[in-house]
């Protein structure tokens, strides 16, 4: 058994969580389950099959919970991994040989998105690299903000290591959004929150109208033309076409926060917005 503490961020997870944990028993010394007020039985399937369990906060950025994750980790070897993710057998025999050997400090694991029923390795770029396995002593804990789509960065000195991925038995396999409900629903959720991060970035609408025109174009051409996801057929298409749709909600509520004073505006406040414009083209036209 591995002296690392795999460390796995929740929300609402009980469909995904049993395989992970199930998996990882007998693999790894820790496994630590950092639950943000999960709503459905993620923290009662956690603590039945082994998992140390902690309650932290629900936040907007699930990436800046992990700050607080892996600080409470209890080895300085700590593994990444979300619960609609899992280790291949050959790749858990790597980590093992790289851990016992002091080959490196930090490790970029190779991943391959599954979605949609299946798997577009040209689409998705596999293999697709993340920093998800390191010393903790050796990566910049304090100065990661959290921005979306980002990691820990290595300190100074660290030993850095990528370990050649290979599908389907040396990667992180990761069962994201296996229908096209599950995909629009996450997109809902990442596209507030790179609104948000964004928004201070649009004064004025000339970039925004810019940027609704030139940055779908240029997602669907990384990954249906630049990484041939034309190869992978319809599964390329649409997967290519969902990041499209996700550059535009983004823009889309980059506007809707400017719209209400820079706050991401509830349904309450959109209501009040269409009561108080409704107010006002009635008293404007008695």
């Amino acid at each position: 058994m591995l002296e690392v503490s795999l460390v796995i961020n929740t929300r609402n997870e009980e469909h995904n969580l049993p395989r992970l944990l199930e998996q990882s028993q007998g693999r790894f010394s820790e496994v630590l389950v950092v639950d943000m007020e999960s709503e459905d039985r993620t923290v009662e399937i956690a603590r039945a099959l082994g998992a140390r369990v902690l309650i932290t906060p629900k936040v907007l950025s699930f990436d800046r919970a992990r700050v607080d994750a892996v600080k409470s980790g209890a080895y300085d070897w700590v593994l990444i991994l979300d619960a609609d993710e899992e280790l291949s057998a050959t790749l858990y025999e790597q980590i093992c040989h790289i851990v016992v050997n002091d080959i490196a400090d930090v490790v970029d694991l190779p991943f391959a998105n599954l979605a949609l029923s299946g798997f577009a390795p040209h689409e998705s770029g596999f293999p697709e690299y993340h920093l998800r396995l390191f010393r903790r002593s050796k990566v910049d804990i304090d100065g990661y903000e959290g921005r979306i789509h980002t990691f820990f960065e290595p300190l100074a000195g660290a030993r850095r290591f990528k370990v050649p991925g290979r599908y389907p038995d040396v990667c992180v396999r990761h069962y994201t959004s296996p229908t096209v409900s599950t995909y629009l629903r996450k997109l809902d959720r990442y596209t507030t929150i790179e609104a948000v991060e964004r928004a201070g970035n649009y004064r004025g609408s000339a970039k925004l109208v810019m940027h609704f025109f030139l940055k779908p174009v240029r997602e669907f051409g990384f990954h249906y033309l630049w990484r041939r996801g034309f190869l992978d057929g319809w599964q390329g298409l649409w997967q290519s076409l969902i990041f499209v749709i996700y550059d535009w909600l983004v823009l889309a509520k980059i506007w809707e926060i400017q719209k209400h004073g820079g706050k991401v505006p509830t349904d309450a406040m959109a209501r009040d917005l269409m009561y108080r414009h409704v107010a006002s083209r009635s008293k404007a036209s008695e």
